[in-house]
């Protein structure tokens, strides 16, 4: 949730094709367009590798079904108690306000309504409805490249991922489901615990005189072109109930945004790739999409701190050390989803 002081000014044109509009409604609505489509542009625009061999597997031992528990309205009441009053209220126009300072008598209706969600795996539309507010990040104001989506999702939604986010993170935790080479949005690890690894793995191989070459990988659109279907394949070969299944199906399903801005709204327009922006429980669920990426480094080391990948290789000689974003480039091809576009550094 965004604080109710962020706002976006439309810019006076966009360029529209080969046309440069003025007419706000038209910016507001081609920004929608623009939103709801970047996952799926950029694999439409991605070839698909003539390769027939079958991808790499990790190999773990099987992880313990996992299933949803009861959430308690202890735990709701709490996370109600701590919302900011200040953030933006959603589509929904339930102001976090209102829900604090009634958390003590709502706390248990809502968490009886978490608790439905569960038993039926159905969530309710309005929470999967987002407000995409145009941030400009530099560069040509008339392209609609150059402006980021803020998204503001209603604060129940929120707060009921939250508490789904905590049951699923400690199953991944306890049962070490993460590979070692993630460092993003885990407990106990963070931008420091990634450089340090990779610091420490080359002041090592320096230390035995040999030559290392580095190269950082910037993974194009990560967030927003993750593959749904992948990505529940994914939950099952991590050992989630079909209940819990149908649950992320459910989730995933009939999302809508509409863009918001200087008072206008556009129409809704559906999102059927990617993981929500600005929700909680997107980072964890791409760091389980993207979790066998280290798959693809072969002999060389590589490590993430979340699509923030960087391929490294140490030897005695130069020759041992070269083409390292080749062999990358390689391996990703294997990888079981529609391929990376990688963006070396």
């Amino acid at each position: 949730m965004e604080n109710k002081n962020t706002s976006s000014q439309l810019p006076t044109a966009l360029k529209i094709g080969n046309t440069v509009t003025t007419d706000k409604s038209t910016i507001i609505e081609n920004f929608k367009k623009h939103f709801s489509t970047a996952g799926h542009a950029f694999h439409l625009a991605t070839p698909t590798p003539d390769n027939s061999t079958a991808p790499p597997t990790a190999t773990r031992p099987s992880l313990p079904h996992f299933s949803f528990s009861q959430i308690h309205s202890a735990d709701v009441l709490k996370e109600l108690q701590n919302l900011d009053p200040y953030k933006s209220a959603g589509l929904d126009n339930l102001d976090p306000f209102f829900l604090k300072l009634s958390a003590e008598i709502v706390a248990t209706p809502i968490t009886s309504l978490f608790n439905l969600s569960f038993v039926s795996s159905e969530i309710p539309k309005d929470w999967k409805a987002a407000a995409v507010i145009p941030l400009f990040k530099g560069g040509d104001t008339l392209d609609p490249n150059c402006y980021r989506p803020i998204s503001i999702l209603p604060c129940l939604s929120k707060v009921f991922e939250s508490q789904v986010n905590k049951q699923i993170t400690d199953h991944f935790e306890s049962h070490h489901t993460f590979s070692a080479m993630q460092s993003g949005f885990r407990a106990g690890h963070g931008c420091t615990s990634a450089t340090l690894k990779v610091l420490n793995d080359i002041l090592t191989a320096i230390d035995k005189k040999h030559y290392c070459t580095a190269v950082f990988i910037d993974l194009a659109k990560a967030f927003d072109s993750v593959n749904h279907h992948i990505l529940i394949g994914r939950l099952d070969s991590l050992g989630f109930s079909n209940d819990c299944l149908a649950w992320f199906t459910n989730y995933f399903s009939d999302r809508v945004q509409c863009v918001k801005s200087e008072g206008l709204l556009s129409g809704p327009l559906a999102v059927s790739m990617g993981v929500p922006q600005g929700s909680i429980l997107g980072p964890t669920l791409f760091s389980v999409y993207i979790n066998e990426v280290a798959l693809a480094a072969g002999e060389s080391l590589i490590h993430l701190y979340v699509d923030d990948t960087i391929l490294y290789t140490s030897g005695p000689s130069l020759d041992t050390v070269n083409n390292p974003p080749g062999k990358l480039q390689c391996h990703t091809t294997l990888l079981p989803w529609p391929p990376i576009a990688l963006k070396y550094k």
